[in-house]
């Protein structure tokens, strides 16, 4: 029994587990992490996008700004098919009213068997009437309203296997191209809803400003003392900073937070396309929705005695950059943005008011 005795110190790290752990940490090349034959893993991927093609999915944008910016066109021209408004009589389209009365419009369009739900908020006459103090309550009250249904339908006993969503995941706010930095109201509007939806800023018909101008529009983004909005009448500074030291500073200077806000980049490649979208904010974009004859080509564009303006070429304007952030690269993490960080504020803070 004593010869025995030295031989189990040596025994007790047992080899076993530290070669079941490997494969969690080590690279797939290493041994323990390889496969003998085909398992069908990566067929979980394919699951999903059949079940996806099946039942589809939602998305919700909200569009504000004033009247006659484009804000029906854009959207036209961003699912390229007439999802504005509905019209009540073929080849009419509704009268826009000038109070801020939204309307919503929903539509279900499919692209290559795939199925999306797309609901469009319009917000017709804001910031059209003299005096628009509280201008924004309307669109507040709203995006609110919608997280409280689904609150509601997710606090029931016995919920639906799925929870219509009519949370709005996306707010593209239209600056007016006249002036050379942002209003008040568009600091304070921002500054309101940054804090509840996902704010995306754009300079609307941006092909009414000459190339200095629109350089000279995103970096005159100015803020006063203390945090407070100048004056339109304030002279430009002479030496103007950077584009984006200029819109970070002053956008951080009123609490605004657009999107794609830079506390939610998960690693580092994120960080680094999101980098480059933050460089180009506010986008400068142009809408159109009828094609014409270009080289051959049909595209389309704004129609001038002098030429045809382009919407999908980067060298006439940033819609493609626009397009591209709320479709095709960021539409699922503007979806996961709104569930996991504005609407669980909300829930957080309705929960607490009630068991108070």
């Amino acid at each position: 029994g004593s010869s025995l005795e030295p031989e189990e110190p040596s025994m007790e790290p047992p080899a076993v587990p530290e070669e079941e752990e490997m494969p969690v940490t080590a690279p797939s090349g290493q041994e323990g992490c390889q496969l003998f034959g085909y398992v069908g893993i990566e067929a979980v991927l394919d699951q999903m996008k059949i079940k996806t093609m099946k039942t589809g999915f939602e998305f919700n944008i909200m569009v504000v700004g004033q009247s006659g910016l484009g804000k029906s066109t854009m959207v036209n021209t961003l699912f390229k098919s007439k999802v504005s408004r509905k019209a009540s009589q073929p080849g009419q389209e509704e009268p826009i009213p000038k109070t801020v009365q939204l309307q919503s419009v929903t539509h279900v369009i499919e692209e290559k068997g795939v199925k999306m739900k797309l609901t469009v908020t319009d917000t017709p006459g804001f910031g059209d009437q003299i005096n628009n103090e509280n201008c924004w309550d309307p669109i507040i009250k709203y995006i609110n309203e919608q997280y409280e249904r689904y609150l509601r339908e997710e606090i029931l006993i016995t919920r639906k296997r799925k929870i219509p969503d009519t949370r709005v995941h996306g707010c593209v706010y239209f600056v007016p191209p006249t002036g050379h930095w942002l209003r008040p109201l568009d600091l304070e509007f921002m500054r309101r809803l940054s804090k509840i939806v996902n704010v995306v800023p754009v300079i609307a018909k941006a092909d009414t400003l000459t190339l200095e101008e629109r350089a000279e529009f995103k970096q005159r983004v100015r803020a006063g003392p203390q945090g407070a909005p100048e004056m339109l009448c304030v002279p430009p500074r002479p030496q103007l900073k950077s584009r984006t030291l200029q819109i970070q500073e002053d956008l951080k200077t009123h609490a605004i937070s657009v999107y794609p806000q830079e506390d939610f980049d998960q690693d580092p490649e994120d960080r680094l396309l999101n980098d480059r979208i933050r460089e180009k904010i506010p986008f400068a974009v142009v809408g159109a929705d009828q094609e014409h004859q270009v080289n051959g080509k049909r595209v389309l564009g704004r129609k001038t005695k002098w030429g045809i303006i382009e919407v999908e070429n980067p060298a006439h304007c940033e819609f493609p950059l626009l397009r591209d952030l709320l479709i095709r690269s960021h539409l699922q993490d503007l979806k996961d943005i709104t569930h996991n960080v504005h609407y669980e504020s909300y829930r957080v803070r309705r929960l607490n008011e009630s068991n108070q």
